[in-house]
């Protein structure tokens, strides 16, 4: 009776099994299309000097046979992945087992127990959530494999296909990404680090960490020599083999600012992404590496004291390409780009355009006008630190100290049209108020837009458009983009540009930006926002134009910082490092201020000086994040 009953239940556990199996497999994904390989096209970013600076999308460099690539490579994967890879039927009872026993004397779960086949098929066709469902289905897609494929076809389709970090897939795609070299040539040493990638891609990158990468190749040359597939002294030896050199250098982490802020605008480029791209920008690896050095040790340096938490710099050549951008003060903190998407009041640093547009209707930089108290209405703006009027100064004193009385004289005579068309006209493009605020720096705009309109007084006077692609190829080498001529118009007449380039150089000469001074001909503006939430610093050299920014993500006030501290002095050590070695030139465009009477007179009725008058159309508001706003900053004058 009772063998009757257990072969009883063993018939109905047997139906139960089956029952089991077959609703599993009813569910599992469709595996026919194991042997191709979907994935987004890559895009591949690389600096002026060819220097790779970041991927997006899946790198992918194609398939190697498993013959092709070297033995130490598919031995230390054996040795660390899978020892029994070639005996067991897809599922490994002994190491399960083990690590079973391994994981109850710990406590927790120290060991897996997958086998190669079954990575290949989570990897390829599962999810990584940990459920009795995906487990079951796991075990069910290694025994299809084993079924269908034989050893050498599981290990190939798994060598091309694992993720190793770094959006590559394959051995291949990470030996180029991380050795700068085919996975056919890697040394033993390089081998075990590709190896030891499998276990955490992102934490043992030799691009994340040199020395965690080196850790983690020694576990797995030791492991070698554990299996018995490696001598003792051999592995000893390669763990003192070099490195190739990483293709994505550590020091360049902040570009990827830089790259997220291009990788939205490829398409608009080429159209719809079908196929893998490698983009030549402008960046300039060595003016980036300076302008992470200015930000970051600025901010090390000063900024608890300052009680400043981040910065940002954009650096133009005269033509509006981009050379070096750092979008905040750590990346891996945080990708939000305060150079290209954050809307900030940029205080006195706007008053460029009030006197530009001045100057533009006829006023010099020796004329007068009064700095006295002034009151529009119930808003009467106070100059820098309540400093006293002194009666009436000239153009170049109330520009140079950045008098906001005077200014806001200035634009009630000028008027705030005229303003507004002034600064859309030299390439501001975010919503302006037309109010008489907006003189002071009240209007929000971004770090990159106002770094821009500045580079025309650096240029001669011509307007610039920001632009960081000069050519975009297909993985066949063909061009499929390539910058062409800018088509830039003058902006700024020769006139109003020397004497503009007069009251720039009084800024730093004896204004505001004293800080700033280089040993070479220079220019540019402070600004301050309303209590102290922004301090900008935007000039220029014959080589560079470029921008800096300090403040806090919530708005909130630092410590007495104005533009002519902390932005001006990170400046100077940008600029400084930045034209090292470089012979001092003249900007363009610069005369003496003695020679201004006579190039007014020499230029006279030249149909092509006078600079444009009206405004272009309303740029429309742009949405994304707004990490700062508020009253315009109606007390700050520098």
């Amino acid at each position: 009776m009772l063998a009757r009953w257990c072969l009883i239940l063993a018939i109905w556990a047997s139906v139960a099994v089956g029952l089991v199996v077959g609703w599993y497999a009813l569910r599992l994904p469709d595996v026919s299309g194991i042997a191709s390989f979907d994935r987004r096209p890559s895009i591949t970013f690389v600096g002026a000097d060819g220097q790779v600076l970041g991927t997006t999308g899946d790198l992918y460099a194609g398939a190697v046979q498993l013959d092709e690539l070297p033995q130490h490579l598919v031995l230390a994967l054996l040795a660390t992945e899978d020892r029994r890879f070639y005996s067991h039927f897809g599922i490994d009872v002994f190491g399960l087992a083990r690590a079973v026993y391994v994981n109850l004397r710990a406590g927790r779960l120290v060991q897996g127990g997958s086998t190669i086949t079954q990575q290949l098929a989570k990897n390829v066709f599962l999810t990584h959530e940990r459920t009795l469902d995906r487990k079951i289905q796991e075990t069910l897609l290694a025994l299809w494999l084993e079924r269908h494929f034989t050893k050498d076809q599981i290990l190939t389709i798994y060598l091309n296909r694992i993720y190793l970090g770094a959006a590559t897939y394959g051995v291949e795609a990470a030996a180029q990404r991380y050795f700068g070299k085919s996975a056919r040539r890697l040394n033993p040493h390089e081998a075990a680090v590709i190896v030891g990638l499998l276990k955490a891609p992102s934490r043992y990158a030799p691009t994340a960490s040199a020395e965690r990468a080196r850790q983690r190749a020694a576990e797995v040359l030791d492991n070698l020599a554990e299996a018995g597939f490696a001598k003792r002294v051999d592995v000893e030896a390669a763990k003192k083999l070099p490195f190739g050199t990483p293709s994505i250098s550590p020091a360049l982490r902040s570009a990827r600012y830089f790259t997220d802020w291009l990788a939205d605008q490829v398409s608009g480029y080429v159209g719809y992404i079908d196929r893998d791209l490698v983009v030549r920008t402008t960046l300039d690896p060595r003016l980036q590496r300076a302008a992470e050095a200015a930000i970051v040790e600025t901010l090390s340096r000063e900024g608890v004291k300052a009680e400043a938490e981040q910065g940002a710099l954009i650096a133009l050549s005269p033509d509006g390409a981009v050379r070096a951008m750092v979008g905040g003060r750590d990346y891996a903190e945080s990708q939000f780009n305060r150079a290209t998407v954050a809307l900030r009041q940029p205080g006195s640093s706007f008053k460029t355009f009030v006197y530009l547009a001045a100057i533009e209707q006829g006023l010099g930089a020796e004329d007068r006008i009064s700095d006295a108290p002034v009151t529009i209405g119930d808003w009467s703006p106070r100059n820098y630190e309540g400093e006293a009027g002194r009666g009436e100064i000239t153009l170049r004193d109330a520009f140079a100290r950045s008098v906001n009385t005077a200014t806001v004289r200035l634009a009630q005579r000028v008027g705030i049209d005229r303003i507004i068309a002034t600064a859309r006209r030299n390439g501001v493009v975010s919503p302006l108020r037309r109010d008489l605020a907006t003189s002071l720096g009240a209007s929000e705009v971004t770090l990159l837009e106002l770094t821009g309109a500045y580079a025309p007084f650096a240029n001669g006077g011509m307007a610039v458009e920001p632009h960081a692609i000069s050519e975009i190829r297909d993985a066949s080498d063909r061009i499929v983009y390539r910058r062409s001529g800018s088509g830039a118009e003058r902006v700024v007449s020769r006139v109003a540009l020397a004497a503009m380039q007069d009251l720039f150089r009084a800024v730093i000469e004896r204004g505001t930006g004293r800080a700033a001074a280089l040993d070479r001909p220079a220019g540019g503006k402070t600004g301050t926002s309303q209590e102290y939430r922004d301090a900008w610093f935007v000039g220029f050299s014959a080589e560079l134009v470029a921008g800096v920014w300090f403040g806090n993500d919530d708005a909130t006030a630092m410590n007495r910082i104005s533009g002519g501290s902390l932005p001006a002095r990170a400046w100077k050590q940008f600029m400084a490092e930045a034209t090292k070695g470089l012979p001092p030139r003249p900007i363009p465009g610069a005369v003496a201020p003695s020679a201004l009477d006579q190039l007014v007179e020499s230029i006279m009725g030249r149909s092509d000086e006078p600079a444009p008058a009206s405004a272009p159309p309303p740029v429309p508001a742009r949405n994304g994040p707004r990490p700062a706003s508020g009253f315009p900053d109606l007390n700050r004058g520098n």
